[in-house]
């Protein structure tokens, strides 16, 4: 989500205050929930090209009719609608205007299958009579960085300048990328730990699983998931596998010194975003940033610096799993269900880390280095990619049905895994199929996928 957060204002006395702001994100088994967000690229119907944020088939437009007819409130910046806001989710843009849903904390996958349906037939409603389209993939498949227009948001502008410093591939992360992801809650300190390091861990999995994103500038890039790839070189102070997750001694005290270490992009007060990009959160501490001098940060500052680490998962009061591809509406349930399968089962967990936990160093980085390019074939010691997502998804079926949450004709939720089931059984991702395609009965265009996968 990317609009100020809502953590109380705060002065942070010391560091343990931010040790205990995330061990507040602990919760019984009980309350435990299931929240899933996922972005989608819009383009006009009749020339396929994405709509910019003013205009009366606008961003804004698009906005702005959604909540008179559904009933959301409008988040502004300045005078401009940038989000909307209803009960526990929100309706948040992206950069280049990617149409983000941050669902509700939800009991079940059947819950969060339904808020993914009402949400789309919302937006579909809108979007239609406006001669737009919403498109699910991971990668925008034919329009170029500097054909993507960008959203009045003064976060965003900061990262702009900020990004190119720092690598190659910022830019096209914030325009041309599409995720789904889900978050987690953990019980304690140890069950976070071990949640995290099994999602780090397999996060090359899900990544395989849910590879789409073929295509660049509408020619075939050589990867399936160039998302992924491009998170490679987008800004190493704040990407990649976090190494020091499975260390001995990790737990929240280890992530904060990461986030401490961690260069800031901006402190949001009193209505604005002021750049503070580069400098130190640890100075921000001791009074003596040089973009605020003498200020202390608040709680709601360090809850904003959380959202600008960017590692395959991410810690907050909760875990995000960051490693799919954005896709079409039954993937969107699939993500939740591939991840709550593996960790909200203690059974589940246990198996899942014992696939993991003899992965050295090397061989991590190797299945998060070779997964962009080749999926499920990525060979891995005497085998593929394809078996261990094959072993990952038998263990998250069974840890669905011990769940045993049922819709009202009696399924559980393991049917929510049978796309990426078929997925791993033929050896075939999403854009491996997309690319068949575009070899064969799309004559090498991209443009009949914005009317065969659209939402």
């Amino acid at each position: 989500m990317s609009i100020p957060s809502i953590a109380p204002d705060t002065v942070i006395a010391d560091e343990r205050a931010l040790v205990e702001y995330l061990a507040s994100g602990e919760k019984p088994r009980a309350d435990w929930r299931i929240g899933t967000e996922h972005e989608k690229f819009g383009f006009y119907l009749d020339d396929l090209r994405p709509p910019p944020y003013a205009g009366t088939r606008g961003i804004r437009a698009l906005l702005e009719a959604i909540a008179a007819r559904h009933g959301w409130d409008i988040i502004r910046e300045g005078e401009q609608p940038v989000a909307l806001l209803r009960e526990a989710a929100s309706i948040t843009l992206e950069p280049a205007g990617q149409l983000e849903l941050s669902g509700a904390p939800l009991a079940d996958i059947h819950e969060t299958c339904r808020e993914v349906n009402e949400h789309l037939e919302e937006v579909r409603g809108i979007a239609e009579p406006m001669g737009l389209g919403f498109l699910g993939m991971g990668f925008q498949p034919k329009w170029r960085r500097d054909e993507m227009p960008w959203m009045p948001k003064g976060r965003y502008a900061i990262m702009r300048r900020y990004m190119p410093l720092k690598g190659g591939l910022g830019l096209d992360m914030m325009t041309r990328t599409c995720t789904v992801q889900v978050n987690l809650d953990f019980a304690s300190e140890a069950d976070m730990v071990k949640k995290f390091r099994v999602a780090l861990a397999l996060q090359p999995v899900a990544t395989a699983l849910f590879a789409d994103s073929p295509f660049t500038e509408g020619k075939p890039n050589g990867f399936l998931s160039y998302r992924s790839h491009v998170w490679t070189d987008t800004d190493p102070d704040r990407t990649g596998m976090l190494d020091f997750v499975f260390e001995d001694g990790f737990g929240y005290e280890r992530y904060v010194d990461y986030l401490l270490d961690m260069p800031m992009y901006f402190s949001y007060r009193d209505g604005r975003y002021i750049d503070l990009a580069g400098q130190s959160f640890r100075d921000f501490l001791a009074g003596k940033l040089p973009g605020l001098p003498g200020a202390l940060p608040t709680l709601r500052d360090f809850a904003d610096h959380l959202t600008t680490a960017f590692p395959e998962v991410r810690l907050k009061k909760y875990l995000e799993m960051r490693g799919a591809d954005g896709g079409p509406w039954n993937r969107l349930c699939a993500l939740p269900a591939f991840w709550v399968g593996l960790l909200y089962d203690d059974a589940a967990l246990d198996a899942a880390w014992d696939l993991v936990k003899d992965f050295s160093i090397a061989e991590r980085h190797a299945l998060r280095d070779g997964v962009p390019r080749h999926a499920l074939k990525l060979p891995l010691r005497k085998a593929t990619v394809r078996e261990l997502a094959l072993q990952a998804l038998k263990i998250a079926q069974a840890g669905l049905a011990r769940r045993a949450r049922r819709n009202s004709n009696g399924a559980d939720e393991a049917h929510f895994l049978e796309p990426l089931i078929e997925f791993a059984l033929a050896n075939q991702t999403p854009a491996e199929r997309k690319l068949e395609m575009f070899h064969g009965a799309w004559h090498g265009s991209v443009d009949p996928l914005f009317r065969e996968f659209a939402y």
